[in-house]
């Protein structure tokens, strides 16, 4: 049923009416779980396309968490640095290799090894099972494997830089590029970021998973709805970036890495609701 458009998600799918207001209005609801009053019908012949931008600028922002869900989540963060203030102090020597290694120069001349070693480690961000990688590189070989693992970080990490990184990741994603590794997609390619970028990546290696990704602890921990991946006008790669984006910048200083504030966050999504 195509009523309006989602202010959420940006997508007029599978809308449904929740009651009939006065005046002619309506409550509508997304099946994202997002409801709103619609006051008037939008001709579905007329869907409109948002830019970058305006996306952007559409996507939740920490001002809209209500100020009850910060009470609880400053509540919760208190409690979780008095027990554990520090992180596993080895994930910065083995993360700091890996910098080099991702390096434009390093990139060019490292073992093949050491990539797929990469792909199959847990140190400080578990990707986890790589059987689809694995298959690929032993079916291509070290030589051509290594140089399709190569060839996807570089395009990550050093593509055209008229292409925003969320649009790099999401052609890596979506295989539009020829030269993509099979297998080495969406949590690979975040630990990837968070290896070279730990300044502003979370080792929350997924969008939405049911063991809890980005979109699952923004709306434990902070009440917010983010929006579906499947959602037509958004995409994946810009899911990933403006949901770490946001939760960094919910979680806030006081933790010892970007690991530590991710080990925070997924143990807050487990926490049960306060009682009043």
């Amino acid at each position: 049923m195509r009523l309006a458009m989602c202010p959420l998600c940006s997508d007029d799918e599978d809308i449904e009416v929740v009651r009939a207001l006065e005046g002619g209005r309506r409550m509508v609801k997304h099946r994202c779980g997002y409801t709103w009053e619609h006051k008037e019908p939008v001709d579905p012949k007329k869907k409109p396309s948002y830019s970058f931008l305006d996306l952007q600028a559409r996507f939740p922002k920490p001002e809209d968490v209500e100020p009850g869900r910060l009470e609880r989540a400053a509540r919760l963060k208190a409690q979780y640095l008095a027990t554990k203030p520090a992180f596993d102090p080895e994930v910065a020597a083995y993360w700091k290799k890996y910098q080099n290694i991702f390096s434009a120069d390093g990139l060019r001349t490292c073992d093949p090894r050491v990539l797929k070693d990469f792909a199959n480690s847990d140190v400080g961000a578990h990707p986890g099972n790589q059987a689809t990688f694995n298959s690929a590189w032993n079916e291509l070989g070290d030589a051509a494997a290594g140089e399709a693992t190569r060839r996807t970080i570089e395009h990550l990490l050093y593509g055209p830089a008229d292409v925003p990184l969320e649009d790099r990741l999401q052609e890596l994603l979506s295989g539009t590029r020829p030269f993509a590794m099979t297998g080495f997609k969406e949590a690979l390619l975040t630990r990837v970021l968070c290896v070279v970028h730990p300044e502003r990546f979370l080792s929350i290696l997924k969008y939405t998973t049911e063991a809890g990704g980005k979109r699952e602890i923004a709306r434990a921990v902070y009440g917010l709805e983010l929006p579906a991946p499947e959602s037509v006008n958004w995409t994946l790669g810009r899911l990933i970036l403006w949901s770490n984006d946001l939760l960094h910048a919910l979680v806030g200083e006081g933790f010892a890495n970007q690991q530590h504030s991710a080990a925070f966050l997924w143990w807050a999504k487990d926490q049960p609701a306060e009682s009043h």
